[in-house]
């Protein structure tokens, strides 16, 4: 078996602008895997190209030219085997609100051409945590319930790759955190995770592995921990006693901004000097550190740093 869930190589859309005959590359020759297993993060601003790419997986979009292979199967040769091995979870709840959950799988299932003797229906509800509302009406579940649903009906078929796109939307933070608990066993199962989502924060903890497109373009592909060593600026918050607002704290690639009385933020590059030498200038000049907190940029700062948004 092919050690990658998902390749695609040279992977380009041009839409052709009827107002201005100008093509448009919604994608351009992007190259990436995704490993067998992992949690994917597929990041970029409004625009950037990520819905584009993911209906191209889907089977909604033509691609201009590239290859993808999705569990070893060619999207141009083996079309239904490539719908077949993704699972995609939409942004949109779209349920019918007169349907149960289990009416609603085994409809699913039907459309996958799964057999009745082959369908795991009562197994992905418990998956979800749905087994108790299994014969409720969908519009009597919850927000949380309704997401968790979603990812039901995506895993009817039994697909390798789950696709999630902004899953946790307009969701609140208990049912967030919730819906991510269900995602990590499902990839504890070994289901593989291609995540979009705009709460950073999300993919810095979710992801493995993440990518950064933008206009298009694969701007970043690392591990999440490598993307954040990107991130060369510290801040220190130091609470201190009583300094004058007005006094000037001057210091060689370092940069102080007294916030109040009682408090001076400084900020330089990580590699550039000793913690230690800006304790000693503070003491020197007369002031009384009395606590010290410091932060590292986040996936944020680096989603910004790339993409200028």
């Amino acid at each position: 078996m092919n050690k990658f869930a998902l390749t695609v190589e040279n992977l380009t859309k041009i839409y052709s602008n009827s107002k201005t005959k100008k093509p448009n590359k919604a994608l351009n020759q992007l190259n990436f895997e995704v490993r067998q297993g992992e949690v994917f993060g597929l990041l970029g601003p409004n625009g950037a190209g990520k819905t584009t790419f993911l209906s191209i997986l889907g089977g909604t979009v033509v691609k201009t030219s590239g290859k993808v292979n999705v569990w070893g199967f060619d999207l141009d040769q083996n079309p239904r085997q490539v719908k077949a091995s993704v699972g995609i979870v939409p942004q949109e709840v779209n349920l019918d609100a007169f349907f149960s959950p289990k009416n609603l799988l085994e409809l699913q299932a039907g459309l996958y051409g799964v057999s009745k003797k082959d369908r795991i229906t009562d197994l992905i509800l418990k998956m979800v945590a749905l087994e108790d509302k299994a014969n409720a009406y969908s519009r009597s579940l919850s927000g949380g319930m309704k997401r968790r649903l979603l990812i039901a009906k995506a895993m009817v078929h039994q697909p390798p790759i789950l696709i999630l796109d902004e899953p946790t939307a307009g969701v609140d933070v208990e049912l967030r955190n919730n819906l991510w608990e269900n995602v990590k066993a499902l990839n504890k199962e070994g289901v593989t995770i291609i995540l979009t989502t705009h709460y950073l924060i999300e993919a810095q903890e979710m992801c493995d592995r993440i990518a950064i497109i933008n206009k298009g373009n694969l701007v970043a592909l690392d591990t999440t921990e490598k993307l954040l060593e990107r991130i060369k600026t510290k801040k220190i918050n130091f609470k201190v006693k009583n300094i004058d607002l007005n006094k000037d704290l001057l210091m060689d690639n370092i940069n102080f901004q007294i916030i109040s009385k009682n408090s001076i933020l400084v900020t330089y590059e990580k590699n550039s000097l000793d913690f230690g030498e800006i304790i000693n200038f503070l003491n020197k000049n007369g002031i009384k550190i009395e606590d010290i907190s410091t932060e590292d940029g986040d996936l944020e700062d680096v989603f910004v740093q790339l993409t200028k948004h």
